[in-house]
C-alpha cells in the first residue's frame, strides 16, 4: 500500500493550493479528502515498490527455469528421436 506519510504530504500540498476561505472548512475538507484518498487506493490494489521488486525478482528466475527445463526436454527430445532412428 500507499505510504501514510506521502498522503499526507500530498494532502499538505492540496490544502495550500486551496483559496483562504476554504481553510474554514480545513479540518472536515482534509478528513474527507483523506477518507476519499484512501478509497481510491484501497480499490487500486497497489503494492509497494519492494514487493513489485521481490515479484519481479521471482519472475525473472522462473524465467531462467523454464528457459533451462525447456532446453533439458529438447535434448530429451532429441536423444529419443536418434535412438528411434
Amino acid at each position: 500500500m500507499l505510504n501514510q506519510s506521502k498522503i499526507d504530504a500530498f494532502l499538505e500540498d492540496v490544502m495550500r493550493m486551496m483559496p483562504d476561505d476554504v481553510h474554514r472548512a480545513r479540518a472536515e475538507l482534509e478528513h474527507n479528502l483523506k477518507a476519499a484518498l484512501h478509497a481510491a487506493f484501497a480499490r487500486m490494489d497497489l503494492v509497494t515498490r519492494e514487493e513489485y521488486d521481490i515479484q519481479a525478482e521471482l519472475l525473472s528466475r522462473t524465467r531462467a527455469l523454464l528457459e533451462e527445463l525447456e532446453g533439458r526436454v529438447q535434448q530429451l527430445e532429441d536423444e529419443h528421436k536418434q535412438r528411434k532412428e
